[in-house]
């Protein structure tokens, strides 16, 4: 029964990150420059390009969007390693950045893609830290701590849609290329 709940706040959670990520919780649309080229950045932490360094806010919430990520791994896959879960979060944040890139709601960065990774892997080490600290209950506790944070995100997201907060009004993430002369 607990994994059943798990699995549930779990896809709660996937949903809200997804909507976060893609469309900072705005409402759902695909850019112009869906499907066009368009540059990555594939040097991490530095300018690079057209894309300047990702700011130190940007980053800590990036952080802090992916614990719970970690921690609902640990709790559905309790006997993985760091390793795993790692790689179960890189995993979801190379999907992430290449449909956001795809369709042009954001740029790909492999700043976000360490990040993420650091978040989870951060979560993974909190749920050793529960399990080892409640033993016997730590199914219980964890199952606990994955519905609250699930419910947490929920009413945030709510909150801030009900709320007059915007990020800002939707644009597309295109890079000017120069015409060559004819």
């Amino acid at each position: 029964r607990s994994r059943s709940i798990v699995l549930v706040a779990f896809a709660v959670y996937l949903a809200l990150l997804t909507w976060v990520v893609l469309w900072k919780l705005e409402v759902p649309w695909i850019g112009e420059a869906a499907g066009l080229a368009r540059p990555l950045k594939l040097v991490p932490f530095v300018p690079s390009g057209d894309a300047g360094a990702s700011s130190t806010a940007e980053m800590l919430i990036n952080l802090v969007l992916f614990v719970p990520f970690g921690l609902f791994v640990g709790a559905l896959a309790p006997t993985w390693s760091w390793w795993k879960a790692g790689i179960a979060a890189l995993v979801a944040s190379l999907v992430l950045e290449a449909v956001q890139h795809l369709i042009s709601t954001g740029s790909f960065d492999t700043t976000d893609l360490i990040v993420n990774t650091a978040g989870a892997l951060g979560g993974w080490a909190i749920f050793v830290v529960v399990c080892r600290v409640s033993g016997e209950r730590s199914s219980v506790v964890v199952t606990r701590i994955c519905v609250i944070v699930s419910a947490i995100a929920l009413i945030a997201a709510v909150a801030f849609v009900a709320s007059p907060l915007s990020y800002g009004p939707q644009r597309d993430v295109v890079v000017e290329r120069p015409t060559s002369a004819q």
